[in-house]
Order: C-alpha cells, then structure tokens, then sequence
C-alpha cells in the first residue's frame, strides 16, 4: 500500500463505501437481468458506474492527482528561499515535504493530530519516512498539534499552507477558531494557502473581516467534484496575505 500511495490514500472509508455500492447495485442488475429476483431492475448500470467513478477518481488523485495539484498550488505562492513554513494537517508529508524543495535555507513544520479515517497509514511516522525519502528530513520537523490551538508563537512563519483539512472540524465555531490561530502564527506580510473540499468562501470572509487578503482559485476538477458530489463538495483554493 506504501509503495501504491506513498502519501497515502485519502478517506479510505468512502472509497470503501463507493466500491461496495457500485458491486452491489451492479450485482443486482445482473441478477434482475437474469430473472432472479421477484423485481425488474432497470438502468442499474448507470449508478454503477456513477459511483465506482467515484472510488476510481479518489484513487487516482491519492497516487497522481494530489501530487500535482500541490506542485500547481505551491507554485502559486511567492518563495525566497529561506522561509519559516506550517503545514497545517499535513498527513503523510505531501505538502510538507513540497514546501521543504523551496525552502534550502528554512524550515518546515507539518502540524497534524494523524486521523486514521482521513488517510491510510496516517502517522507522524510516514510523513517522517516520507522526508527522509525525499531528501528534505534536515529542514522538517513534526509537531502533534490541534490546528484550533497551535502550540508556535505568535508571528512565527512566514507561509502557511492546509489541504483537505480544516474542513475536518465539524463546527463552524471550530473552523472559524482555526483561521483566528493561522492569523496569530502568520507573521505580518505572510502568505496563506489553504485548498479544501467545502467552506473556503467561509475562510475567506473570516480572513477578510480581519483586514487581510484573498484570492479564490477553483478549477474544473472542483466543477466536477461538485457535480459528482451533487453540490456537497466545493473544492476551491484560498491564496490570502496578511497585512
């Protein structure tokens, strides 16, 4: 699985469920098909293969598509060279160990509490290993930290990035506590980058009632998660600055 998704495979639990949907319901259209059910089915095919879309579109994008949607959006951000960087649920690395490639003369802290149910093999360990692989291990460090409560001084880094993760907190008082402590870590004329799945339009009205920045990015993979999803998920990148 490590060789497979070295920066794992996100959400396991819903590919899981997608999978298994798709085989049921194409399970019963085969045997509706072949008159073995007390109930027509008809067009089961078409959900079939709707959501076992679904379970192969997450696996390609844990073993591609993930890798270069970070490469794209670190490219977005401005770097010197020697920053001070957080990456905030940082899982296995990926942004992590992205962000030490730019930063020679810095430094790179991947924040994270390493949930099971948000990625395989989600540990401080794997994203460690997954420094040492690439090279970076000397300018990155690990801290096991709620992003409602980072244990870093106040105007400590210089960028901040977050992916697929503050949307994990399920209220919006927590959310909206994690933006106020981005804030407090940032130091002034520090950038933000934070790409999510829902709420981005609500980070951004956080960050901008705090007097900084923001410009949104969406795409057409985001158009089509959207679709896919039935409007559930919003997939958008928030680039912000804080004055």
């Amino acid at each position: 699985m490590d060789r497979l998704f070295p920066y794992g495979l996100d959400a396991p639990p819903v590919v899981r469920n997608f999978a298994l949907a798709a085989a049921a319901v194409l399970a019963l259209q085969l045997l509706s098909n072949a008159r073995l059910l007390p109930i027509t089915i008809i067009g089961g095919e078409y959900p079939a293969f709707f959501l076992a879309s679904g379970a192969l579109g997450m696996i390609w994008s844990s073993r591609f598509g993930k890798v270069l949607r970070r490469n794209t959006l670190l490219a977005g951000l401005s770097w010197r060279g020697d920053e001070q960087v957080l990456d905030i649920g940082c899982g296995r690395g990926l942004y992590t160990v992205g962000a030490a490639r730019r930063v020679p003369n810095g430094h790179v802290t991947g924040l994270d509490i390493w949930q099971a149910e948000d990625l395989s093999g989600n540990s401080m360990e794997a994203a460690q290993r997954n420094a040492d692989k690439e090279g970076v291990a000397g300018r990155v460090s690990f801290l096991e930290c709620d992003m409602r409560s980072i244990a870093l001084p106040d105007a400590s880094m210089d960028i901040i990035v977050s992916a697929w993760a503050v949307h994990n907190i399920y209220q919006a008082d927590g959310r909206s506590a994690a933006i106020s402590e981005i804030w407090r870590v940032l130091r002034p004329g520090g950038q933000v980058m934070i790409d999510d799945i829902r709420h981005i339009t609500d980070y951004a009205g956080e960050w901008v009632s705090k007097g900084g920045t923001v410009r949104i990015r969406r795409d057409a993979s985001g158009v089509f998660s959207t679709l896919m999803s039935f409007g559930s998920l919003r997939p958008a990148a928030m680039f912000a600055r804080k004055p």
